[in-house]
């Protein structure tokens, strides 16, 4: 696994480098936000260990240019920052970053965060399947989905691993609510750490892509003080 480090503390991004690279991963390192975004075009890692407060662009504006091109890959972000206000957590996850850790933390931790965010994926426990609504195909051998426009037309969606799985989820449950605890046990089961409003910015991620009005969604919806639930009539 390929992991790029961008963080302009040499001592802090030293220690990343030494602890990553003792599990086995392969790590290169960038000291500023236009720098990284170039090595991510060219290295395209599999996860980016991102530093909020570096020169040139900071971490949000690097998380956020990735997130709207992110490439052939479409990277874990673990944001890290020495604040501890909440709302730099809250700043941080709705640019699309996947996991927050503040300094100081332990290289323990790390680690675990990190081979969290790499091992996320939906856990079916059975048979894969195609589960088929009024306007959506998602199936889960070919892992593919498409949205239907109209009888004749059907537009194949272009999602990340996580926002294929949470479709799946919501489109093998029709009508049933989920909160955000039951999502995060759902893709993520044990291996999760961070804040549980992460699922919010992949659940609006995924509105972005599957809703004709993001902003007033049709088939994703928001039960208030609850969580969400996907409506759509069976084929």
């Amino acid at each position: 696994m390929d992991i790029l480090i961008v963080e302009d503390e040499p001592e802090i991004a030293k220690l990343i480098q030494h602890t990553l690279d003792s599990e086995g991963f392969s790590c290169r390192v960038c000291r500023d936000g236009i720098n990284a975004l170039q090595v991510f075009r060219e290295q395209q890692p599999d996860l980016i260990v991102l530093d909020l407060m570096i020169p040139g662009l900071d971490g949000l504006e690097v998380c956020a240019r990735i997130r709207q091109k992110p490439g052939a890959k479409d990277p874990y972000i673990l944001m890290l920052t020495a604040k501890g206000e909440e709302i730099d957590r809250v700043i941080g996850l709705s640019t699309g970053a996947d996991d927050y850790m503040v300094k100081p933390f332990s290289p323990r931790e790390l680690v675990a965060r990190v081979r969290a965010l790499l091992r996320r994926s939906l856990r079916q426990g059975g048979q894969s399947q195609v589960y088929r609504t009024q306007h959506f195909t998602v199936d889960l051998d070919q892992h593919t989905a498409s949205r239907y426009l109209s009888p004749n037309a059907e537009e194949k969606l272009d999602l990340t691993t996580l926002e294929f799985n949470l479709l799946a989820t919501f489109v093998s449950h029709p009508g049933r609510v989920w909160n955000r605890s039951q999502l995060i046990e759902k893709l993520w089961g044990d291996d999760f750490f961070g804040d549980e409003r992460v699922v919010d910015t992949h659940v609006a991620r995924l509105r972005k892509k599957v809703e004709p009005d993001p902003a007033n969604p049709t088939f994703i919806k928001t039960v208030i003080s609850v969580g969400y639930k996907f409506e759509d009539s069976g084929a």
